[in-house]
């Protein structure tokens, strides 16, 4: 039996502690309730992570393209990279994947010499990470654009209502 059919064997598992680990790293009071909180409009956040994970996860078991794993993980990075966090924090989600599945497939590794597979994997994991990274960064500049978009008018709007203009400044 190949890692990939085992991984999808246990997808469900590995996939739903892999959500329970990225929710215990928000606030105590966050991860209970996106841990608790299952209807996609009462827990938006939650249930776009919890998609986002699974996306993510059968993209990579299947060994889709670079643009269908992208769309996966900018699914959960775009959450994260509005959070008030630093980007190893926002993407550590990324590394724990690496021991859940070698924490469920632990008797099978065991059983089955899987070395070559699992190196394989592992190397997938990381350049997820990159381009996690990469959509990381993007999502961070157009939170930034907004955010310069909105100081421009700010000030623009205050410059009219005071008969000033950029122009004669």
């Amino acid at each position: 039996m190949k890692l990939a059919s085992l991984l999808t064997q246990k997808k469900s598992q590995i996939v739903d502690r892999w959500i329970k680990l990225l929710y215990d790293s928000y606030p105590a009071q966050a991860a209970v309730f996106l841990k608790k909180e299952k209807d996609k409009f009462d827990n938006p956040v939650g249930f776009r992570i919890a998609r986002g994970l699974n996306e993510i996860f059968t993209a990579l078991v299947q060994e889709m393209e670079t643009e269908q794993l992208l769309a996966a993980l900018d699914e959960v990075v775009r959450i994260r990279a509005l959070q008030d966090i630093p980007p190893s924090q926002a993407l550590a989600f990324l590394f724990l994947l690496k021991n859940l599945v070698r924490e469920e497939l632990a008797e099978e590794f065991e059983k089955r010499n899987f070395t070559g597979e699992l190196l394989e994997l592992d190397s997938r994991i990381d350049g997820l990470v990159l381009l996690g990274f990469d959509a990381y960064t993007r999502r961070r500049e157009k939170l930034c654009e907004i955010r310069i978009n909105e100081v421009k008018n700010r000030v623009s709007g205050l410059l009219r209502k005071s008969g000033l203009s950029i122009n004669s400044i």
